[in-house]
């Protein structure tokens, strides 16, 4: 079994910063794909960063410029920098990894959510 969890979010106030990690934990071979999701209440999960084995990533429009993920692929660790917050940031964000274990293959796992919210 493998664990994703999330720490860093909070309240900011808007154009503040906040820095999400998330450590990923237990029978782990190696991490493919990361990536942050988020879900705004009453609405769908939608993809915000994602960030491959060796560094490449790619954003939603919304967040370009403004977010940044990284990965420590030593500690099964990725981070997601969010600058310049505003108010229609405020969501719950999840870590998801394409992670490759010893027996079980590759399986997409997800983190329980850290809160972000961004206030006007």
């Amino acid at each position: 079994q493998v664990q994703l969890v999330e720490s860093g979010g909070g309240l900011v106030q808007a154009g503040g910063s906040l820095r999400l990690s998330c450590v990923a934990s237990g029978d782990i071979f190696s991490i493919n794909n990361m990536g942050w999701y988020r879900q705004c209440p009453g609405k769908q999960r939608e993809l915000v960063a994602i960030i491959t084995r060796g560094g490449s990533t790619s954003y939603t429009d919304s967040v370009k410029g403004r977010f940044t993920i990284s990965r420590d692929n030593a500690k099964n660790t990725v981070y997601l920098q969010m600058n310049s917050l505003k108010p229609e940031d405020t969501a719950v964000y999840y870590c998801n990894g394409h992670i490759v274990q010893t027996i079980a293959g590759a399986v997409d796992y997800w983190g329980k959510g850290t809160l972000v919210t961004v206030s006007s």
